[in-house]
């Protein structure tokens, strides 16, 4: 007999934390994910959408989520509500509740770490359930994140790191006939900038959701500042954002000199030996003319 329930549920058979098959629930999740980077290549963004609105209501997706945020390194370190996740049944009954529906934003909780240079960065903190919030969907944004991503882009992406794009620049830079200027960029608090207007446009996922992250504001000495613009360092979704608003960069300097890509991801028309590497908001630009890296105004761009 055929099941009213669509093939494409996501259920578990869990009653308690303990009982939950991770294996089942991780396979689970990941079978939608490769779905929803299906439909993302295959330029179907509302099977995408609806792919990804499933994924964010199953159990499944709810308890990984639960499970990263109560699992990581910030899982000591309450939000502004002071209120951590530490036993099984906290867990269990945090994933349950998780809806969309009754769901509000708090604000973050600042907070100020010591970067080399002696200067201090500010960081966000959420409360558990907005962490939460955050690796639910993300679960559903990064399919489309990986699949639309600059190939030169390596920082706070999955099975990438700095290593690789160490190797990047060592293919581009090592040999005789490479390209023997770089310009180098690092983009000035991009983390703070970023339009808002621009995010809810144009990053898919629910924009609901999203506007309620940017805008929940912050709170410092017992006094709650607004955020107008920015994601905050320290959401988990955070660095996902900052990558999908930079992608687009390796393109546009490829459509500026006329560089085309081959199915094999060679580059084809590159006489200048132009290569775009990225990690966050650091990028380098190679080049065999230091005049095509500092003239604006070059008959190519």
């Amino acid at each position: 007999m055929k099941s009213d329930k669509p093939d494409c549920a996501l259920e578990t058979k869990a009653v308690s934390w303990n009982t939950i098959n991770w294996k089942e629930v991780e396979k689970e999740v990941k079978s939608f994910q490769l779905r929803i980077a299906k439909a993302t290549r295959e330029g179907k963004p509302n099977k995408a959408k609806a792919l990804q609105w499933m994924l964010t209501h199953s159990f499944s997706a709810k308890l990984l989520a639960v499970k990263r945020v109560t699992e990581n390194s910030g899982k000591r370190t309450p939000g502004v509500d002071g209120v951590r996740w530490k036993t099984p049944t906290q867990k269990f009954q945090a994933a349950l509740s998780l809806s969309r529906k009754d769901y509000k934003a708090m604000p973050l909780r600042r907070l100020y770490i010591l970067k080399k240079n002696g200067k201090q960065r500010p960081l966000g903190i959420p409360t558990m359930q907005d962490r939460a919030y955050q690796a639910l969907h993300l679960l559903a944004l990064q399919p489309v994140a990986e699949t639309t991503a600059d190939k030169g882009s390596y920082g706070f992406r999955p099975y990438r790191s700095c290593h690789d794009a160490i190797e990047r620049c060592y293919i581009h830079l090592s040999r005789n006939d490479s390209a023997t200027w770089v310009l180098e960029g690092d983009i000035k608090g991009c983390f703070d900038n970023i339009s808002h207007q621009w995010l809810i446009e144009n990053i898919p996922m629910d924009r609901k959701i999203l506007q309620q992250w940017l805008k929940a504001g912050f709170i410092e000495n017992k006094r709650l500042f607004p955020t107008e613009k920015g994601t905050p360092q320290g959401g988990i979704i955070s660095p996902t954002l900052a990558n999908m608003t930079l992608d687009g960069l390796e393109a546009a300097i490829d459509k500026a000199f006329g560089i085309t890509i081959r199915p094999d991801g060679c580059r084809k028309n590159n006489p200048h030996k132009i290569h775009f590497i990225r990690y966050a908001d650091d990028f380098i630009v190679t080049a065999t003319d230091k005049d095509i890296l500092e003239n604006k105004n070059h008959p190519n761009l």
